[in-house]
């Protein structure tokens, strides 16, 4: 039995593995005097103190040509994201300016172009539109979306003050892929308004009453809208294509965006399209972002709108923006903090909120443009926001006759790389449950809501989780022949069964679901022999070995659970054997008294162990020295014999080996001690 431990003690220990498993603050910790310990926590809470000192002016000629490409897809996709959530389009370009410079101060990932994306925009523009027009309330509208964003990122730096970031891992990939993909074809069919021309359209996100809405119109279809957006449309999947079968040629489809914006603004400027049917998006203010702090809504009836849309959207963009820096970090072979990009994100954020920026995050786009374009430091954040500064201050009359046909058509290129349908495909192949689970999603998605969709998916992985604790993996474990090994007997051909004993092996927590599953297991152990084709005889079962050796935990539910186990089986003659339990698994069951009921004789670290030594020990009869029944006589079946013979359960105690209690079955009809029948 392991020592006793302190509660304080255990219950300190669990909670520094669960949120400090990496001890965070062990540069502080090391530095001796208050000003080297306040310098290293200011780096750890700032990591552009770490690399600010030692950058050069190589590194600064490759940030800069990468933030100046980032700030080309950035000032068109800005605008273009803002249409998207019902707000002005010069949002995008605020939000484009002050976000990337916390970022540059607090973040840790080298690579991560921050900025606005299309699946929070469409959020943030279907849950507040639900209830708020921003037709006709646009000014509540916009103060509702710049609380949203203060609420995304008071929740977003809470997860990594609290060292919370565990939660976000609930979203799961095949989560997330469904998610973003339903997510991207509704933005997708959300554009037809754009590129058909028209002015009035649904404002439900569902493929129905989208579509519903665009085919009651067709007498209002703009012939001139349609070709300029499908040309617009076909010019920047062409690109894209050029930049992904020739990667050093990446610029030529981050500058796509950009060149369409222009082109499109001095085609609509020469032939006057905006007379002709053509929307364009109009007079932009020029100055930097005004300050919002007033415009924050903390009052009902709208706050708890705001805080419901804040708190959706900041995990969706939290989990992206963690994705997305982790595999640039990982090409790059270089680690980040989780909780350290949620502090910098979480804090973005708020100040966002307070400069009229709405929610902003890692898209992962435009961070491929960055790492292509080859950046060394978070500075090619900065160089793009002062590109984005220096449009704001003289340059934002120029997007006056930006048609918006062309915005849409930037959309509908940028969310067709979402739908991943090939990793929709790989779930498919190893994991059919994943793969519902990402159908799932993006069904509610594209034939409910953006809520729906993330909710079913959630629910789905819940119960998934659910049912992995109720029902978890048991095992039958069977012995390598001439060795101690047990293996599993559906992937080892080899493995054969151990007359009269079930072995099984339990990959989860002790709890009282999963006890239950071995309860059953063992009533249904003949019958999995049976069907077993490596099994050579029929025994009935005696002795259940449950091989904890897996179990991490065990509960009071589990500890009183495994006591009416035991009760179950005795009244059936069965006897349990617990081996390998844990130090935790001991200290619980001694203190709950059931290692007393159970007994330490059928408890073992090293079963198999013994058991060989046993064997090798008692086939001689000059080393056997006494045996005690222990248990009554049993009716055995012979197979090989064809009768019945009577067996007795008996415990050898052997000169030679320190073993003792071991089970054995010796015959008792020719009272011969030392023919021993081993339980293998």
């Amino acid at each position: 039995m392991p020592p006793a431990r302190p509660f304080l003690d255990t219950f300190r220990g669990n909670l520094k593995e669960t949120f400090f498993p990496d001890d965070p603050f062990r540069s502080v910790v090391r530095e001796r005097g208050a000003a080297r310990r306040t310098v290293a926590a200011l780096r750890y809470f700032f990591p552009f103190l770490e690399w600010a000192p030692a950058y050069t002016l190589g590194s600064f000629k490759s940030d800069l040509i990468a933030g100046v490409t980032i700030a080309s897809l950035a000032i068109p996709q800005g605008i273009s994201y803002a249409k998207l959530a019902n707000l002005p389009p010069i949002l995008g370009l605020y939000s484009s300016f002050v976000p990337p410079l916390v970022y540059a101060l607090m973040g840790s990932s080298k690579d991560l172009a921050v900025g606005t994306v299309a699946v929070a925009s469409l959020l943030i523009g279907s849950m507040l539109s639900s209830q708020v027009s921003p037709t006709e309330n646009p000014a509540l509208y916009l103060h509702l979306a710049l609380t949203a964003t203060f609420f995304a990122g008071v929740f977003q730096a809470s997860l990594g003050l609290l060292r919370l970031g565990f939660i976000v891992d609930f979203l799961s990939h095949a989560t997330i892929v469904g998610f973003m993909g339903g997510a991207a074809t509704v933005v997708c069919l959300q554009q037809l308004k754009g590129i058909l021309g028209l002015v009035r359209f649904s404002t439900s996100t569902d493929i129905v009453s989208v579509l519903q809405s665009v085919f009651s119109q067709t007498h209002q279809w703009r012939w001139e809208s349609v070709v300029l957006g499908c040309g617009f449309l076909f010019f920047l999947l062409v690109t894209r294509f050029i930049s992904k079968r020739r990667p050093k040629l990446f610029w030529i489809s981050a500058a796509a965006p950009l060149t369409s914006v222009i082109l499109g603004s001095v085609l609509v400027y020469l032939t006057h399209a905006e007379n002709h049917g053509i929307q364009v998006i109009g007079y932009l203010k020029k100055g930097l972002n005004p300050p919002s702090v007033t415009s924050l809504q903390f009052s009902p009836p709208y706050m708890m709108l705001a805080l419901k849309t804040g708190i959706i959207t900041g995990i969706i963009a939290l989990a992206k923006a963690i994705a997305v820096g982790r595999s640039f970090a990982m090409y790059k072979n270089y680690n980040i903090d989780g909780n350290k990009e949620m502090i910098a994100i979480g804090t973005m954020n708020i100040v966002g909120s307070f400069t009229s920026c709405y929610l902003t995050t890692g898209p992962f786009s435009r961070s491929a443009v960055n790492y292509n374009a080859g950046c060394k430091t978070a500075m090619s954040n900065v160089i793009m926001s002062v590109a984005v500064m220096i449009t704001l201050l003289f340059l934002t009359p120029l997007f006056h006759y930006t048609p918006l046909v062309v915005l849409s058509a930037i959309i509908v290129s940028a969310m067709l790389g979402l739908i991943d349908y090939q990793g929709a495909i790989h779930l498919w192949r190893v994991d059919k449950v994943d793969f519902c689970v990402c159908m799932g999603a993006y069904l509610g998605v594209v034939f409910g809501c953006v809520e729906v969709g993330l909710i079913v998916a959630v629910t789905i992985s819940i119960l998934r989780v659910l049912l992995f604790v109720a029902r978890p993996r048991t095992t039958v474990l069977g012995n390598i022949p001439n060795s101690m090994i047990y293996r599993r007997m559906d992937q080892y051909t080899t493995a054969q069964t151990v007359p009269g004993v079930l072995v099984l092996r339990v990959d989860a927590p002790s709890t009282s679901p999963t006890l239950g599953t071995c309860e059953r297991g063992s009533r249904g152990g003949s019958t999995m022999r049976r069907r077993g084709q490596r099994a050579r005889a029929r025994w009935p079962v005696q002795y259940v070995v449950l091989d904890m050796g897996a179990v991490g935990s065990i509960d009071t539910s589990g500890t009183s659970m495994l006591d009416e186990l035991k009760k179950t089986l005795e009244r059936r003659g069965i006897q349990i054997v617990l081996a390998n339990p844990g130090s935790e698994i001991m200290k619980k069951l001694a203190s709950s008294k059931v290692l007393e009921l159970i007994g330490h004789e059928w408890i073992s670290r090293r079963w198999a162990r013994r058991w060989r030594r046993a064997t090798t020990c008692c086939t001689r009869t000059s080393r056997a020295r006494s045996w005690t029944a222990r248990h009554p006589t049993r009716t055995w079946c012979d197979l090989a014999a064809g009768t019945t013979v009577t067996w007795r359960v008996c415990v050898c105690r052997c000169n030679s080996s320190r073993v003792s209690l071991t089970t054995w079955i010796v015959s008792r009809q020719s009272r011969d001690k030392g023919k021993y029948q081993h339980l293998e």
